[in-house]
């Protein structure tokens, strides 16, 4: 019989977590300036990067670009995008909308023009986090979000669900890192932490994705692997 001291303690086990990615604060907080990582698989990276958890879903918050034009190269590759992200078995996405604000010019013109504005986003994640929390479907919630208008809803979920842990990723370039402040979140109690974008030219999809009704999708051109950042 091998003695109780040189048996390894069990692992701990994992934490059920979801995560909720605000996808426009990730494509212009990293992605923007990286064309290269912009095919990312989500479930990958976030299965790497909380080896303690059991991630049960992923829900990605973003908005159709260009949604009234006739023609959007933009537009195109945003739905390739959430096309290869719908073959993920555990991602969900959920739309918000692009709606016209007319504003003023403040140059000497001062005439007047429309531009697009990206509603409900803030919302829909806020009222996911906490149906989510207080329906106690997983027992982390993650945030990927720089945006300070989700602190309300995670100091909501803080005070009112205290054993539920969370987890708050802030999407930044290490160029920026004296210019974004967390200190609402640390004030909190949360775990805030800097999304690590080492990892995500190592977590990018295939060049070709194949979809559940046998279809496929291609990265688009404009997004080469291994291109310059």
């Amino acid at each position: 019989m091998p003695s109780d001291d040189l048996i390894s303690p069990a692992p701990p086990p994992k934490l059920k977590a979801l995560v909720y990615i605000d996808g426009f604060n990730l494509y212009y907080g990293v992605l923007k300036e990286n064309p290269a990582w912009r095919w990312l698989n989500i479930q990958v990276l976030f299965d790497e990067l909380r080896l303690n958890d059991d991630i049960i879903g992923i829900r990605y918050f973003t908005a159709i670009v260009d949604e009234g034009k006739q023609a959007s190269t933009t537009r195109d590759r945003q739905k390739r995008y959430l096309k290869a992200l719908g073959s993920l078995e555990r991602v969900e996405i959920i739309l918000g909308k692009y709606q016209s604000r007319e504003v003023t010019c403040r140059a000497t013109c001062k005439k007047e023009y429309l531009v697009p504005e990206e509603k409900k986003t803030d919302v829909n994640i806020a009222v996911r986090m906490i149906s989510d929390a207080v329906d106690c479907l997983a027992e982390r919630l993650i945030l990927v979000s720089g945006d300070s208008d989700l602190e309300p809803a995670v100091a909501w979920i803080k005070k009112r669900v205290p054993n539920l842990k969370l987890t708050v990723y802030i999407p930044q370039l290490p160029s920026e890192a004296k210019t974004r402040r967390n200190d609402a979140y640390r004030q909190m109690g949360v775990d805030v932490r800097v999304l690590p974008v080492d990892r995500m030219a190592a977590h990018q999809f295939p060049q070709c994705v194949t979809l559940a009704n046998g279809g496929t999708v291609e990265r688009p051109a404009e997004w080469p692997k291994g291109g310059a950042r």
